[in-house]
């Protein structure tokens, strides 16, 4: 880069300082010595030198030159080049005095502006900054629309607003959150603008944006679009760093450095003012994201506005520039991220002031660039390995040898030691390159690459020891001639260079070369100099030379020269005896080059004749007498095709010229080659060359010593692989040699041994297995190999290869000498380790094996493969045998995945994810009947999409508990007996855990996430603390712990070996234990606690202190306009509100904290002293808060972790989006009337009410309300909620019913419905929660109602009945799972929640409503549970069950518990209390009835009760866990609801169990009718076939198949009259077909037509035939009397088959033979018309329709069903929908053979029925919608009551009912018409 005196933009530069690793102070001095300044634009010398610091010496067009004014440039004001939408103004700013342009609109994507005007268009502004003036408008949201062009031509988007709450990317466009802050303690982190927003300047580097973010190039700004709601001046770009806060007379005035704003852009400063108390300043990316190597400007924070992009790998830390450039005063360490989960000991706020002097770039007359390589104590270790914990971004500074563990610094409990693990031994070599291995100076050791990591290896002791910090493989390795010095590049383009101190292992300094990549590095001997050979992003050759003598001592990496090239380069290397020379070899060309005056040059050496020569490798030879001069010896090079060059580099000539020819037969030593014989050479690698002889590794495998005559070969040892490099040692005895097969080793000369010192695989490790008794591994790779390695030394022992299948898992028998392995072919084989031959092969599997896994007592084997099969064998004897095959039982879409199978410790049970990638099935090991059956789908609530598992584990000993990982970055911990969720852990990366493991002690787990490895502290159950490992350079696939427990493996691109460093936990009475710190304690104590005390060094930076929760602010009722009613308070100073809240909640159990920003030189307030006392009350005033709306937004922002309580409701996952406004048909005109609804929705909590005394009874089914007689079985249904109702609450007189529904696409808050019980109607809606209500409850005198959100809502809120107000509203910091008003006292209310009781106490003062507030912490006796459920009993008793199954009993009056005793093993849900009885109900499915008429007596006693003086009267075990439960006053009957979807009638008197509204679990796929309609027939999911009573919609009789989904049904048709003759088939997932008697009640029997899963199926018209079609679209004729497939049709072949269905027709009718029309449609909109006579054996192609797919652009690739069927009414028309590219109904003519009727629809058909008695036809749609068409009238009825889409329609034989579908949900309509 030419020199110059323009001025430089100034900078600041992150240092480090002792204790504060990776802190960013300002520099204190900004003077930049023999810099003049210049005003911006000022002259080419200022241009040019900012540009090559800024862009990289990436020219823009001069016209842009030194900034464009885009505004005027594009003359926005004329709307030519620019357009505008919606309300968009020009209007005068007072604070800027001048004009601005005002964007508002509540819709952001209706009013903008948008520069250019058409998308065809393109700004083309190429500058790398855009500075946007602008100021968000109070109280509203903004957005900013970026187009940016790369160099490649992609089209990025990238966003920024304050609407975006957390940091969101793809390949082509980046969305990140603008967030505003005050100065105040409490933070915000995503809403609306703030009041006193102000005029911004937003500084965008948008080179640096797309090369951190996407790594692409960038390469001009296309379009911007302004959206409401913002001011904005102006948009600027420019290639130079303004200082907005600097102007251009300030600048000369004080002879700055920095580039000053120019005049134009320059905000005004009143007189006398800093331009940082009137503006704020952001750039973006700050230096955080910076690369070393890299200056970056960087100001102190502002007080009100940081710019925030939550990122996952080296995102920058957000900047905002508030204060003066050139203040010296430190600034406050900021950290932008989400308040925590708990609170950890606060850290020191302030960094310690730093005077260090900025230096910038010297030129050198030479013009040698001084490249900026910071120093990498804290920083340059992370660069590479940013990653993300507790919502953090922590930088980890490391020794050698000892992992970056990056802690999720959020917990509660420090997880100790700090690191966990540290890395042991590396199996592996290579990766990118397996040519760098290199001696050190003693020869004692050997340095080279394994993929990321740099291993030292001694050579005697076989210790390895570690260079941790590349984040890809290592390209290029060089070692200078003293051992200090270490350099390494790796492959990842832009390439970066490390620089270690080789003796410590530190990082001296990183910095990015100007290589894209780096092939080849060369130190001179003594260090000063290190040249680099590479390619640049046009793929031309590059040479640089480097000066690295100052790194040692404090100083930088200088740039001596670059220089591009045309020619190859092969090899370069530093002459010993002459840093300033160099020689290089390459393709024909042989070049010697010097350094000299800062410039490289270079001459080709005349090769004559061998220019064309493939050079490969050179060597400088020393002279015999070991001088080193520059006549010491000469230069050798070798080429592919085995000749050797012998040249005299003084000369520049060659001296020989030598050929190595092969030996002419084998077993005959070689003899003196020929040096021009005829034939091909040997195909030389590599060469290296001591004082007397010449080492030469070719490809044929052989490593050669030559003398250097070359006159015969001295000594040569073979491979296994080609040569790729070889080196001597430093005395010449001994020669390294490396393969391209993975292999490390030496030939010793003197003693002619050769000596392997690394083996490795040459592809991904896909799986591991470990034995105990012999310390031995076993490994399987993507490079066909399984390989047996030694645990105690590292080595190999066996290797077994196949070269046409893969090895995808493997396992140790835990008893015998054998192993088991699994292929690419389904093969299974056996593999014994005695005489290393197979022992046997099974060949079940039809696709590769996914997995396997031997249970711990050597009985079973079970293995996986990719089409869902699982086998059992039994492998307790030497050659196992197949017990049992299962097909779909496992995830066929699964990937080799070790864990995809797991076993119990006990060895009974067997976990696998399947049959679906949503479901987890846990089986008996021995005869695989099923045990549970888990959706994982359902159990992430917070996400609108479903969730799949990817691993399963066991936990170790009694293995009660599963873990699952999931796609959605959890391990879910479930109960193994009933399938319940205990808890979750979130993983701090962005990628699912592969795998899982966890220790037998159960205190560590291991994850594999992505290219990281995460250990939790598993026995932490809040918030568990995990520290993150790298290494990898690819993805973890395996994660495992040693047999011993003592190491941990992890495979992948290597084999890694960590120690676990965790010793057993102490006793808490060990004097010489740790103290544990406490919540209050100073960062300085956590520092010595986490560094001292263990001995290791700090692992996280210091973080910002953290103060006491928040606040508590309880309103009478909001204030208007305002989005909340619980806020945190924004107003400083002592208040009564905030004393008071304060008190209130010092009570409680530790609450989310918030960070607390505390100004520079100044001390936090020390917490305000709270009330004391045990029964204090706290007056919380019912007046309005004075917060801003944006502030409400930052409690809300982000949804929490869901609770270990499954008391909080779970709406199902539904794709289907409702329509938002429909046409109801004219009230008595209908023609369908809803008759019943078959079913009760088990997603629900408390969603069944039952009064006995009245008789009402009421229960939930998706989004309706149903009232039941339960004499006569009739029903009525209140509509009217948009979504899934979630409880119901009946009020004391049973007059008023309340219901709640949960918030969708169509309801952005909860509706909270009041009905009118004896009318039936709805007297109001109410609506104020977020996510959904979970629970509603009456006062005892009906004047109010609390509705209580779930875990995300967290907001209690109290209405009036009378006037439907609400009265207050309370936002907890911490879910709560149940609330009741005291039946005795309307103003007492009651909650419970985490480890506590909180007591509300109503006061009246006029119109106004306040609360008394204590809160009583449950006793230590019961454990660290969650209170789930609470009754009243007799006064003044209160009941509370816990999520550990235990009951504990309260005084209300002087609220303490009294008693507590173990009522369940799981959690308690359902609590009912009447007199001296009570039942609980829980998650394990158990219903008990308990004796309490002792406890009032108990009460009495004190301390002196006893809880087994409460006894279990009677118990009963129902099919699900307990949601709902009413009772009579006696307690004697009453009705439950479970999660099963089925309600029960109890009698405790009888002790039995009635069942009275039963459905389907999960979704129904079919319902059919008998020909007598007396009874109809359902299948589903679940694998039930279930036939009901027609009349009273009862269910008759049950088939169940387990492990099955019942896909397709059909009941034989009316020529089967009589009862014996009734029989339904059901074709399954399996490809099964079964039939079943109706009359008999039992399976007839079970024929297996299909390969796969059959999707249609159906009865010929006599019944005596059955048509059934799969998913492959092949066509089964079967016969039902003998069993045996008779026809397959394949014409469909391809796509799913989706429609089957016959009807008779006329002998010879539309010019055909046969008796009966059946049509076939599938999936590819295509249909088929069949004549066919079966007895005859007749079936004749009649018509082949096919029709042009749907054009959907909502869902591409998500197609309409394809669905046909024959007209009841003329049965020679077709009726088609889905079939076409437009929504529509077609109707075919078979005997015109053309189409002749298309009726419109609204959306495209889901279903479809046509009704035999008349001509009605239905539709049903995927908006939750079906349309009943009169096709003689042609008139149309919508009609709306599901819940999701409506996939299934039926009629009934004679029309008079219609069945109707969605997922689980049936309706039953009746027709009205008929």
């Amino acid at each position: 880069m030419a020199g110059g005196s323009g001025a430089r933009p100034e900078r600041c530069r992150r240092v480090s300082r002792p204790g504060t690793p990776g802190s960013e102070v300002p520099s204190a001095s900004l003077t930049a010595p023999h810099a003049e300044a210049r005003a911006a634009g000022g002259g080419e010398g200022s241009r040019r030198a900012s540009q090559d610091q800024c862009s990289g010496g990436v020219p823009s067009p001069v016209w842009q030159h030194p900034f464009l004014n885009v505004f005027k440039h594009f003359r926005v004001d004329e709307w030519k080049r620019s357009s505008k939408e919606g309300d968009v103004a020009v209007v005068t700013d007072k604070v800027l005095k001048s004009t601005v342009y005002r964007i508002r609109g509540s819709v952001s994507a209706s009013n903008y502006i948008q520069l250019p005007r058409t998308s065809t268009q393109s700004l083309g502004l190429t500058g790398r900054y855009l500075y946007v003036l602008f100021r968000p408008l109070p109280a509203k949201h903004f957005v900013i629309h970026l187009d940016v062009s790369t160099k490649d031509g992609q089209v990025i988007r990238v966003s920024f607003s304050n609407l975006f709450k957390e940091f969101k990317s793809s390949a082509t466009w980046l969305q990140f959150p603008f967030v505003f802050e005050t100065q105040t303690p409490r933070r915000a982190l995503a809403g609306v603008a703030p009041s006193s927003a102000r005029w911004t300047c937003l500084q965008l580097d948008l080179r640096d944006i797309l090369m951190f973010y996407l790594s692409r190039h960038y390469g001009h700004l296309k379009s911007v679009r302004l959206c409401a709601s913002l001011l904005v001046r102006n948009l600027y770009t420019s290639d130079l760093c303004f200082d907005p806060a600097v102007t251009v007379t300030e600048a000369r005035r004080a002879k700055l450095s920095v580039n000053p704003v120019p005049r134009e852009m320059a905000f005004p400063v009143p007189k006398g003012e800093r331009w940082h108390d009137h503006y704020i300043h952001i750039r973006f990316p700050s230096d955080g994201s910076k690369a070393p190597g890299e200056q970056v400007e960087k100001s102190c924070y502002p007080p009100e506005a940081v710019f925030l992009g939550h990122m996952s790998r080296r995102l920058p830390h957000p900047v905002v520039s508030g204060k003066p450039l050139l203040s010296s005063r430190p600034c406050a360490a900021q950290i932008s991220t989400p308040a925590l989960p708990c609170q950890v000991p606060s850290a020191p706020g302030l960094l310690p002031e730093v005077g260090l002097p900025y230096k910038y770039p010297e030129v050198s007359s030479g013009g040698a660039v001084r490249v900026h390589s910071q120093r990498p104590s804290a920083w340059d270790e992370v660069t590479d390995a940013h990653t993300v914990a507790g919502g953090r971004h922590v930088l980890a500074d490391k020794p050698p040898g000892v992992p970056m563990a990056l802690e999720d610094i959020g917990s509660c409990k420090l997880f100790l030691p700090d690191p966990v693990l540290k890395l042991k031994g590396v199996i592996g070599f290579g990766g990118h390159s397996t040519q760098w291995a290199l001696w050190t100076k003693d020869g004692m050791a050997v340095v080279y690459p394994c993929h990321a990591v740099i291993i030292i290896l001694q050579i005697d002791s076989g210790q390895q020891r570690f260079f941790l910090g590349h984040t890809d493989k290592v390209s290029a390795l060089a070692l200078d001639g003293s051992d200090a010095l270490l350099a390494s590049a790796q492959v990842q383009p832009p390439s970066m260079v490390r620089l270690w101190d080789f003796p410590t292992g530190r990082c001296l300094s990183l910095f990015r070369s100007p290589l894209h990549t780096i092939c080849s590095l060369s130190f001179s001997g003594s260090g000063a100099l290190l040249c680099g050979v590479g390619k640049d992003r046009h793929g031309r050759t590059v040479v640089v030379a480097w000066g690295t003598d100052q790194v040692g001592l404090g100083g930088e990496v200088v740039v001596l020269a670059k220089v591009h090239t045309d020619f190859d380069v092969q090899t370069f290397q530093i002459a010993f005896f002459d840093e300033t020379r160099m020689a290089s070899c390459g393709r024909g060309s042989v070049r010697l080059w010097r350094l000299r005056g800062g410039v490289l040059r270079s001459c080709a050496v005349d090769l004559g004749e061998h220019c064309a020569l493939e050079l490969t490798d050179l060597a400088f030879a020393q002279a015999l007498d070991g001088h080193c001069g520059p006549s010491a010896g000469m230069l050798f090079v070798c080429s592919h095709s085995g000749h050797i060059l012998e040249i005299d580099h003084q000369r520049m000539a060659v001296q020989h010229i030598r050929r190595l020819l092969p030996t002419q037969s084998s077993g005959v030593p070689l003899t003196e080659k020929q040096n021009f014989s005829a034939g091909s050479g040997i195909a030389i690698s590599s060469l290296s060359v001591s004082t007397a002889t010449c080492a030469v590794g070719s490809e044929d495998g052989y490593l050669r010593l030559w003398p250097l005559d070359f006159s015969s070969v001295l000594l040569e040892a073979e491979h296994d692989g080609p040569v790729s490099s070889v080196s001597f040692s430093p005395d010449g005895l001994r020669v390294l040699s490396t393969t391209t097969s993975g292999h490390l080793g030496f030939l010793d000369v003197p003693s002619r041994e050769y000596t392997v010192l690394a083996r490795s695989h040459m592809a991904p490790v896909l799986a591991l297995s470990t034995e105990q008794s012999r310390g031995q591994m076993a490994t399987v790779s993507l490079d066909h190999t399984v390989r047996i390695w030694d645990l105690a030394t590292l080595q190999q022992l066996y290797d077994f290869s196949s070269s046409d299948e893969t090895p995808c898992a493997v396992a140790f028998h835990p008893t015998l000498p054998d192993f088991f392995c699994g292929f690419s072919n389904g093969a299974v084989r056996s593999f014994s380790l005695e005489n290393s031959g197979v022992l046997v092969e099974h060949t079940r599997h039809r696709g590769a094996i996914t997995s396997l896994v031997i249970t711990p007592d050597g009985r079973f084997l079970f293995s996986s493969c990719s089409q869902g099969s699982l086998v059992q064998y039994n492998c307790a004897v030497s050659r196992c045998c197949v017990l049992r095959v299962a097909a779909n039982m496992v995830c066929q879409d699964g990937r080799p995945n070790p864990n995809t199978l797991a076993v119990s410790g006990d060895s009974c049970r067997l976990a696998f994810v399947g049959p679906s990638k949503c479901m987890v099935t846990v089986v008996e090991s021995a005869s695989l009947d099923e045990l549970l059956h888990v959706d994982v789908s359902t159990l992430n609530l917070a996400s609108n999409h479903p969730d799949w598992a990817v691993a399963v584990c066991f936990s170790p000993g009694s293995s009660d508990q599963l873990l699952v990982s999931t796609f959605s970055n959890r391990v879910v911990v479930l109960d193994a007996v009933s399938g319940h969720a205990i808890r979750e852990l979130s993983s701090v990366r962005s990628r699912a855990c592969s795998s899982l493991a966890l220790s037998e002690d159960a205190r560590l787990l291991l994850a594999a996430t992505g290219r990281t490895i995460t250990v939790w502290d598993y026995p932490t159950q809040a918030n568990p603390s995990c520290q993150v490992y790298i290494g990898h350079s690819e993805p973890v696939h395996v994660v495992a712990f040693t047999p011993d427990q003592q190491q941990v493996l992890s495979v992948g691109d290597a084999i890694f070996l960590w120690d676990v460093l965790a010793a057993a936990e102490r006793d808490q009475s060990d004097p010489e234990a740790p103290p544990v710190p406490e919540a209050g304690s100073s960062g300085g104590q956590l520092e010595d606690l986490a560094s001292g005390a263990s001995g290791l060094p700090r692992q996280q930076v210091p973080m910002p202190s953290e103060a006491s929760p928040p606040p508590l602010s309880i309103h009478d009722r909001p204030r208007e306009g305002s989005a909340g009613t619980f806020s945190i308070s924004d107003e400083e100073g002592p208040c009564e509100e905030n004393h008071v809240s304060e008190m209130f909640l010092q009570s409680q159990a530790p609450t989310p904290p918030v960070l607390i920003e505390r100004e520079a030189g100044g001390a936090g307030d020390s917490p305000r002293e709270a009330a004391k006392g045990p029964r204090a009350l706290a007056m919380l005033p019912g007046h309005h808060s004075q917060m801003s709306e944006w502030s409400l937004q930052t409690v809300k922002a982000g949804l929490p972790t869901r609770p270990d309580s499954y008391k909080h409701f779970t709406a199902r996952y539904k794709a289907s989006t409702r329509v938002k406004s429909i046409s109801f048909p004219p009230v008595g005109r209908e023609q369908l009337r809803l008759k019943a609804v078959v079913g009760y929705n088990g997603n629900g909590r408390a969603n069944m009410v039952w009064r006995p005394n009245t008789g009402f009874f009421a229960y939930t089914c998706g989004r309706l309300v149903v009232v039941e007689d339960l004499h006569s079985g009739t029903q009525r249904h209140w509509c009217g909620h948009p979504q899934e109702i979630s409880t119901l609450a009946l009020n004391q007189d049973g007059q008023v019913l309340a219901s709640a529904s949960c918030c969708g696409n169509t309801a952005a808050r909860c509706q909270i419905r009041i009905w009118d019980v004896p009318k039936g109607l709805c007297r109001q809606l109410l609506s104020h929660h977020d996510t959904a209500v979970q629970a509603l409850a009456f006062s005892p005198d009906d004047e109010f109602l609390v509705t209580l959100g779930d875990y995300a809502d967290r907001t209690l809120a109290l209405w009036s009945m009378a006037t439907y107000e609400l009265l207050s509203s309370t936002r907890f910091p911490e879910p709560i799972h149940g609330v009741a008003f005291n039946p005795w006292d309307a103003n007492e209310l009651i909650c419970v929640g985490t480890n506590a009781v909180t007591f509300w106490l109503l006061q009246h003062h006029g119109t106004d409503t306040s609360f008394q507030v204590h809160r009583e912490p449950v006793p230590e006796e019961l454990g660290a549970s969650e209170l789930t459920s609470l009754c009243y009993g007799a006064s003044p008793l209160l009941y509370c069950g816990s999520s550990s199954g235990q009951v504990c009993v309260w005084d209300t009056g002087t609220g303490h518990c009294f008693l507590a005793w173990e009522a369940d093993d799981g959690e308690i849900g359902v609590l009912l209390c009447s007199g001296s009885k009570l039942v609980s109900g829980s998650n394990t499915r158990r219903l008990r009835l308990w004796a309490v008429g002792i406890v009032p007596e108990l009460r009495r006693r004190g301390s002196s009760a006893r809880s087994s003086s409460v006894f279990m009267e009677r118990e009963l075990t129902l099919d699900g866990a307990v949601v709902s439960a009413s009772f009579d006053s006696g307690m004697d009957m009453g009705v439950v609801g479970t999660t099963a979807g089925t309600l029960w009638y109890i009698s405790w008197t009888e002790g039995i169990s009635t069942r009275l509204i039963s459905g389907h679990r999960s979704k129904v796929n079919e319902v059919v009718f008998s020909p007598s309609e007396s009874h109809c027939a359902t299948c589903g999911e679940d694998g039930s076939v279930r036939v009901w009573s027609l009349a009273s919609m009862e269910l008759v009789i049950q088939f169940q198949v387990l492990n099955q989904s019942c896909l397709c049904l059909a009941w034989t048709p009316p020529s089967c009259g009589r009862p014996e003759q009734q029989q339904v088939v059901a074709g399954y997932s399996d490809g099964t077909l079964r039939v079943f008697s109706i009359s008999r009640t039992a399976m007839e029997f079970k024929m297996h037509p299909h390969r796969t899963a059959l999707t249609a199926v159906a009865f010929s018209t006599d019944g005596q035939t059955i048509l059934s079609g799969d998913k492959d679209g092949l066509v089964a004729i079967s016969r039902p009397c003998t069993g045996m497939t008779f026809r397959v049709l394949s014409d469909h072949r391809g796509a799913p088959i989706s429609t089957i269905q016959s009807t008779s027709k006329e002998y010879g009718d539309l010019g055909v033979e046969g008796v009966e029309l059946w049509l076939a449609a599938s999936g590819d909109q295509r249909v088929s018309i069949w004549a066919s006579d079966w007895l005859r054996d007749r079936c004749e192609l009649l018509e082949w329709l096919s029709f042009p797919a749907p054009a959907i652009s909502e869902a591409p690739g998500l197609l309409p069903p394809s669905l046909a069927a024959f007209c009841p009414w003329d049965r020679a028309i077709l009726v088609c929908v889905g079939l076409g590219a437009h929504e529509e109904v077609v109707f075919y003519s078979l005997r015109q053979k053309q189409v002749v009727q298309k009726t419109p629809l609204p959306f495209f058909a889901m279903s479809l029925s046509l009704s035999p008695g008349a001509q009605l036809m239905v539709v049903g749609f995927a908006e939750c919608m079906l349309r009943l068409l009169d096709c003689a009238s042609g008139t149309a009825q919508d009609f709306e009551g599901h819940d999701d889409s409506v996939h299934l329609c039926r009629f009934t034989p004679s029309g008079r009912l219609l069945f109707t579908v969605a997922h689980n949900e049936i309706l039953v309509w009746e027709v009205t018409s008929l």
